[in-house]
């Protein structure tokens, strides 16, 4: 399996845009330059900054950018200019805000500039940097596609494997259980389970709010596939010898069943994992997850509900790119090992 993904370019692009993803946002406090919550509306949205390797008028010739300042023009608005007359090199290993990863204080930070300001990816109407605020909303985001898709396979598993292996009434009720949760729109009983909650929750309590509503809503449709596959299994010989040798149905379901369904639960689990980071970015995006100033890749997105804003400050879009490149990575990845993973496949 691991030599089909690094043979196929596509999936080992995923791979790697993935693993540079979760490296930076598992680090983010020290590749960010600022903290998700640190803002100046002086920047209120400024503009992405242009980075320069050298200029003759100044004669730098290390990377940096210039000071941005604004004017108000006559509908009221700030209109960002670069002035040339001030310098910020970018620094590396830049000792800026102070920040605790790990139980280890630090103040370094990847990059930074002194005595200014460097967005890369502009500002957001506070004066926050975006780019900051991406990396620390990829930690809720990408770990909440992760976390609940575990629990949802998890789930889906069991349920699944105790229908098929002792069927009867316990299989016509755990379905029939199952049809109903997949004939409900997902996202309208998602919106439901939220509304039962407080709304004045804190931003960890929504967290854990969001992961256990998104492993609610996505077993049943996991559980009906590994039932079928457990009737099947459950009347091969080794089932039969493993009930001689006396162990008990919980031991035989979970040793000698759902091992057997491993290669479907891959799959199902990484093409799961782009439904769950859409479905918080969702939440987040209607005010009904992650809450300000923490910082999620669907909250952020938020400021580009009106067509007027995304008109004058269209870098706010960029929350989506990452959501759109990350689901796309996990769908290519899912698409690659159900081929590795396909026995006809292989006979073929």
């Amino acid at each position: 399996m691991f030599k089909q993904l690094i043979k196929n370019k596509s999936a080992l692009t995923s791979l790697i845009i993935l693993a540079v993803l979760y490296l930076l946002v598992i680090f983010a406090p020290f590749f960010a330059p600022y903290s998700y919550d640190e803002d100046d509306v002086l920047y209120a949205n400024a503009p992405p900054a242009k980075i320069r390797i050298f200029s003759l008028k100044n004669k730098q010739f290390t990377p940096f950018v210039y000071a941005q300042k604004f004017t108000i023009n006559n509908y009221y608005q700030r209109v960002y200019y670069e002035d040339t007359s001030q310098i910020f090199p970018i620094r590396f290993f830049h000792k800026g805000s102070r920040y605790k990863f790990l139980f280890i204080a630090s103040d370094r930070h990847f990059f930074g500039v002194r005595n200014g300001k460097i967005f890369i990816f502009g500002a957001d109407y506070r004066g926050r940097d975006l780019f900051s605020r991406i990396l620390y909303g990829g930690r809720i985001s990408l770990s909440v596609g992760i976390i609940a898709s575990l629990i949802s396979l998890s789930f889906g598993l069991l349920i699944g494997g105790i229908a098929g292996y002792f069927g009867g009434k316990i299989d016509n009720l755990l379905m029939r259980f199952c049809e109903i949760m997949m004939i409900t729109p997902a996202f309208y009983l998602m919106l439901a389970l939220r509304a039962s909650f407080p709304p004045s929750i804190d931003s960890t309590q929504a967290y854990f709010l969001i992961v256990v509503i998104l492993s609610f809503i996505g077993w049943a449709s996991i559980a009906r596939i590994i039932r079928g596959m457990s009737l099947s299994l459950r009347e091969n010989e080794f089932v039969y010898a493993a009930k001689a040798c006396g162990l008990n149905h919980f031991q035989i379901i979970m040793r000698h069943i759902l091992p057997f369904t491993f290669s479907y639960a891959l799959v199902a689990f990484v093409l799961s994992i782009p439904a769950y980071i859409g479905g918080e970015a969702a939440l987040s995006l209607l005010g009904l997850g992650i809450q300000e100033p923490q910082a999620s890749w669907g909250n952020l997105l938020s400021g580009a509900m009106g067509i007027v804003n995304i008109r004058l400050f269209p870098w706010i879009l960029i929350p989506g790119v990452f959501i759109l490149v990350a689901v796309a990575c996990f769908y290519i990845l899912g698409d690659v090992l159900r081929d590795a993973l396909d026995p006809k496949r292989k006979i073929l």
